[in-house]
């Protein structure tokens, strides 16, 4: 498991000591794939969390002191994603935890982060049931599937003429949550499917599966999937010939996923919570300092880190101190103004108040199509 400390310490190993002087500082912890098929992605959410974490302590910090990162490895897996939350709140003494990425892993975390009753932020986990668990430490600062298949499925619908549908999903819960909710929401609509398919976390063959997508003749397929996966399954749909419209959920807006991918992403349709080609002029501003910071565009997951470890930072400075009780008290009056809207919670933890957009990729660049306020869940 790797461990690193941003905000001016870089420790490697689990046995690292913390010097003393890191007592003056208020400890976050953050919790994300830095390994494995979606690297990529978590590596994005510590590059967004690490630019708001400078930002603030440039500005001073939090209750006089500066914010320090503590970053592990979950591997998007329940069981190193717990491990990782048992260190960095038994060994780190973090005040507050942020993550795990995959919403599996983060179901894994959230009765941990209830047990040792510290506040938990989500900034990607969309399943939609991770807000009915009734946990109250619990704070999912990102959409779920099923908001935003109810705001795009019609659009989609309409605008590719769909009338059959292939689901491809990698099979955990967020992928098979994207699957069900929409197609749910297209079936609703008319739009008959003709496969359901799943695959694993790292697959790099999808022959098989594309062979059953050649045999069902949809006119679309809607695909769940991250950078490292999904770029290849949709270089090898093209490969096959197969020119079925490709739209879906996951990292298909972001600069990554669009280099890896090349001319095999033009054209495909992603509904996403945020697109650095929003045209607001907070956003422009947020794309301005990632750009120079790190020399690409922020994507849906560097927006998100940066946008759970402010909504964190202003909690503790609204809470006075790092008492847990009052930092979640703080928390469920959040009112952040982000890159992509203004964030608040419902009494479940679920965020609502910003945007989502749906975005098409043409010449390598996300192109906004429709845009929709996400509203408090019904």
């Amino acid at each position: 498991m790797r461990n690193v400390v941003l905000g001016g310490l870089l420790l490697t190993g689990v046995a690292a000591s913390v010097p003393a002087q890191a007592q003056d500082t208020v400890r976050i912890g953050l919790v994300q794939p830095l390994t494995g098929s979606v690297a990529y992605n978590g590596k994005s959410v510590v590059e967004g969390a690490r630019l708001a974490v400078e930002e603030m302590n440039a500005a001073g910090g939090v209750l006089g002191k500066k914010i320090e990162l503590i970053v592990e490895d979950g591997q998007c897996t329940p069981a190193n994603s717990v491990n990782a939350v048992e260190k960095l709140v038994q060994k780190d003494k973090v005040v507050t935890l942020v993550g795990a990425f995959c919403s599996s892993a983060t179901a894994a975390i959230m009765p941990v982060a209830q047990k040792y009753k510290l506040p938990l932020i989500t900034g990607v986990s969309s399943k939609a049931s991770l807000t009915e668990q009734g946990n109250p430490y619990f704070f999912r600062a990102a959409e779920t599937d099923a908001l935003m298949a109810e705001a795009f499925a019609k659009i989609l619908a309409n605008d590719l003429k769909l009338t059959k549908v292939a689901y491809i999903g990698v099979n955990d819960d967020w992928g098979r949550g994207g699957v069900e909710e929409f197609s749910r929401d297209l079936t609703a609509l008319g739009v008959k499917t003709v496969l359901t398919e799943y695959f694993d976390h790292g697959a790099t063959d999808f022959f098989t599966l594309l062979t059953k997508l050649r045999a069902a003749k949809p006119d679309g397929v809607f695909v769940a999937a991250e950078t490292q996966d999904g770029s290849i399954l949709v270089k090898q749909i093209r490969e096959m010939g197969l020119d079925t419209k490709v739209f879906g959920v996951g990292s298909w807006a972001t600069a990554d996923f669009i280099n890896l991918t090349g001319e095999a992403a033009e054209g495909i349709h992603a509904a996403v919570p945020y697109a650095s080609s929003m045209d607001t002029p907070r956003n422009q501003t947020f794309v301005q300092k990632y750009q120079a910071k790190y020399g690409i565009k922020p994507g849906k997951y560097g927006a998100a880190g940066y946008n759970a470890l402010n909504i964190a930072g202003q909690a503790i400075a609204r809470a006075g101190g790092t008492d847990a009780e009052a930092i979640r008290a703080s928390l469920a009056k959040t009112s952040y103004e982000a890159p992509n809207g203004v964030y608040k919670f419902t009494d479940k933890g679920q965020a609502y108040g910003f945007d989502a957009v749906l975005v098409r990729i043409e010449k390598g660049e996300p192109k906004v199509i429709a845009s929709t306020p996400v509203d408090a869940p019904h």
